[in-house]
């Protein structure tokens, strides 16, 4: 189910790009024809300009085709991650043009120039801003919807070429009708938006290559997932690794008495797998705290401690209790808060705190950190 999920997504990423190149290749012999009939160079090379645009499109369709390839033994989670490498070359692109406009709009500020237009090239203009801003928004629009940062950042293209093509007409206009140039500050101003859309667009690819913290609705809705199991009191330890915006890989901890058997945690942890897979596309794993019920030592001990350390306002987080019998070693995990810089101090202090509450049992307290929250 999830494999025709992600064999439909990439459909429909590669036919949205494909349009994107049927309309600037439109859209560059449409110029063109315009610019040798009118003989402008500047027309035709414009036109060169939008087969260039395409090739935005040309790097979504190879970064899709090859992150669809499936995983080998080199790449056991797929080729996912190549989508990535799609929006930052796509981001480069767009920042590159941006520092270029803005070097060309420089030069126009200390040495500005009268436009001169004419019907011709006022309808080509006209007509590449309604074709680009048209483009620009469905292929964003699609991006957004199919979750590609490469689509996103080609509609992004599209859009700002419009921006800019448009700005040209508006400074031009107020040039003709009142004689004051404002081309070099328009295009300077557009070109920092553009930039600063391009570092923006860079930033979401990079980040998930960094291993960015996932979404809080979807840890939110995991734990209220696993905790509608029978027998499941709690959910730790959530962590979510993308190997591309179709295929994720996780784990996570759930705490059940100590009185379920093997056989029952086998069940209940392929249960929860499989419907972590259903819901989410998320291959995870799923390991175990066991809860120490009755009235026996373990019990005494897994109250006294989590007594204890609930008294810590700095302490977001306890779990993973266990009493080594034979050792006469207690163990626990806790996850402080962003407040707490010296975590060794921190561990030391509540281990210092423990054993003077339980003089004749060893104790191991575990700084652990949340990953998803």
């Amino acid at each position: 189910m999830q494999d025709n999920n992600t064999a439909d997504r990439s459909r429909k990423i590669i036919r949205t790009s494909v349009i994107g190149i049927v309309a600037n290749v439109l859209l560059a012999a449409f110029k063109a024809a315009v610019g040798l009939l009118a003989s402008s160079v500047a027309i035709v090379m414009d036109a060169v300009n939008n087969l260039s645009d395409a090739l935005s499109s040309v790097i979504t369709i190879v970064g899709t085709k090859l992150s669809a390839l499936p995983a080998d033994r080199k790449h056991p989670f797929g080729h996912g991650r190549i989508e990535y490498f799609s929006a930052i070359i796509i981001a480069v692109i767009v920042l590159s043009a941006g520092i270029t406009s803005l070097i060309e709009s420089v030069k126009k500020i200390f040495e500005p120039t009268t436009p001169e237009y004419t019907t011709v090239t006022l309808v080509v203009i006209i007509v590449a801003i309604v074709v680009k801003l048209l483009l620009g928004r469905f292929v964003k629009k699609q991006g957004e919807k199919l979750k590609s940062d490469a689509l996103i950042a080609s509609g992004s293209d599209a859009l700002f070429d419009a921006i800019i093509t448009l700005s040209t007409l508006v400074s031009a206009g107020i040039m003709l009708l009142w004689n004051v140039s404002i081309d070099g500050y328009l295009g300077a101003l557009i070109s920092l938006v553009i930039i600063k859309a391009g570092v923006e667009m860079l930033a979401s690819p990079v980040n998930e290559l960094l291993g960015a913290r996932v979404s809080e609705e979807l840890v939110h809705d995991i734990k209220q997932e696993v905790m509608e199991f029978e027998g499941v009191h709690g959910v730790y330890d959530i962590i979510l690794h993308n190997y591309g915006p179709e295929v994720m890989i996780g784990s996570l901890h759930i705490s059940v008495d100590d009185t379920m058997d093997a056989y029952q945690l086998h069940g209940l942890s392929r249960r929860i797998s499989g419907k972590m897979y259903m819901l989410h596309g998320i291959i995870m794993t799923v390991g175990v705290y066991a809860v120490a019920t009755g009235n026996n030592k373990r019990t005494e001990l897994q109250n006294t401690v989590l007594k204890a350390l609930s008294q810590h306002q700095e302490i977001v987080q306890i779990h993973a209790f266990y009493y080594f019998e034979k050792e006469n070693l207690v163990t626990v995990d806790v996850v402080p808060d962003y407040a707490v810089h010296d975590e060794k101090a921190f561990c030391h202090q509540l281990i210092t705190e423990l054993k003077a509450l339980l003089p004749d049992v060893e104790v191991s307290v575990v700084i652990d950190h949340n990953y998803s929250e």
